[in-house]
């Protein structure tokens, strides 16, 4: 199979992102299966790198020109790439045409459940550029089917609005999300073994993917963003998660709950009781309407804060030693997790891990907007063209 690796990795396992080769080999690579993976290798690397001439294109990816023609024309059928025209040659010899993705040629349906009080969505095309947005209040009670009906009628009213080929619909849910789309467990919003994935298709008629909304923000981060293959993401709201990529592969877990470090106990100092019952879990140290309230009744909010991002360090410091992970990137909002809560996270990370090691790994804000609808985008566009 002829291939060479770009920055970004190509297709690999079953969900279309990654590259990743099992320590194992459980069956042959099929004829078709060395086919997908090639065109994932193109579409990844005009992705991410740009226009170029076919000839370009063989040199990049190291596979053959007659390769690249066969899988370029067919994805020209298919509406993916699209001819640019020419590009200018000086000297003697046939102007090569350039080929790039054909960014506005699709489009893509992102969906976030996680919010405290809206669900949010947006019609994005295959750049990741919002094109149209929509919300929904989130129903108060923790009721499935109100919530499913909610979300339902989100992407309903998205629908009305693609006005290109669609590719797919991404959501962003959550809670446990099983591999194949079933909620194991999101109690805000009453769902147990909730079968979204399967209900949204035969309810809409199309092809829908669901993941945990961390899971899906970290591969905003990703695709649109700065971060490396090596790197977790914690997203703070009401609730706190994380998602996690090791390796240039997004890792979910036994139990489909990698990340899910809200309800680790921090500290032997007691705390805040938590949602869940305990007190001093890290979601309720951290969370965002705590520590908007703190800090405006506190006499030294810069203190609550460092407080606060000190808890999230000690809570870090494990997880990026077991993974030797490269950096943790904090989404959530700038008013809380800029200044004193980042400076304090850092701190207490590099005091708790391995000195000269891990002394390097930074914690920074994200920058992503709409970082869960946009990573819900790449769920389908890893899925659906190995792109990501």
């Amino acid at each position: 199979m002829e291939s060479s690796r770009p920055d970004r990795p190509a297709a690999g396992d079953p969900s279309g992102f990654g590259p990743g080769r099992r320590l194992r080999s459980l069956s042959k690579v099929l004829p078709e299966q060395a086919r997908a993976h090639n065109r994932a290798l193109v579409l990844q690397t005009l992705y991410h790198r740009g226009a170029m001439s076919r000839a370009d294109l063989a040199r990049e990816t190291g596979l053959t020109r007659v390769t690249i023609s066969d899988l370029v024309a067919e994805s020209i059928v298919d509406g993916v790439i699209h001819e640019l025209g020419v590009r200018d040659l000086a000297g003697p010899g046939k102007p090569p045409i350039v080929i790039d993705i054909d960014r506005e040629g699709h489009q893509i349906i992102g969906i976030d459940l996680s919010g405290a009080s809206r669900f949010e969505g947006s019609v994005l095309d295959l750049g990741g550029r919002v094109l149209i947005s929509r919300s929904v209040p989130r129903p108060d009670a923790a009721d499935a089917e109100q919530a499913y009906a909610a979300a339902l009628g989100l992407i309903r009213s998205l629908l009305a609005e693609v006005d290109r080929p669609l590719l797919g619909i991404g959501v962003g849910s959550p809670g446990v999300v099983r591999s194949d789309g079933v909620i194991l467990s999101a109690p805000n919003l009453g769902w147990q073994h909730f079968p979204l994935e399967a209900r949204l298709g035969a309810d809409l008629g199309q092809s829908v993917l669901v993941s945990n909304d961390a899971n899906a923000a970290i591969l905003a981060e990703y695709t649109f963003g700065e971060a490396d293959a090596d790197v977790m993401l914690v997203r703070i709201g009401r609730g706190v998660g994380a998602g996690l990529i090791a390796g240039g592969r997004p890792l979910i877990g036994a139990r489909f709950a990698a990340g899910e470090i809200g309800h680790v106990v921090v500290g032997t100092d007691g705390g805040p009781r938590c949602a869940c019952g305990r007190d001093g879990c890290l979601e309720a140290w951290v969370n965002v309407p705590r520590l908007v309230a703190e800090t405006a009744a506190a006499d030294d909010p810069a203190a609550v804060l460092a407080d606060a991002g000190t808890r999230l360090g000690i809570a870090i410091a494990p997880i990026v030693a077991a993974l030797d992970l490269s950096e943790i990137v904090i989404s959530g909002p700038a008013a809380q997790f800029g200044g004193e809560f980042l400076v304090a996270a850092t701190r207490a990370l590099h005091e708790r891990t391995l000195e000269g090691v891990f002394e390097d790994v930074p914690v920074r804000l994200s920058n992503q907007g709409d970082i869960v609808v946009r990573g819900a985008a790449v769920m389908v566009l890893a899925a659906e063209l190995g792109v990501s």
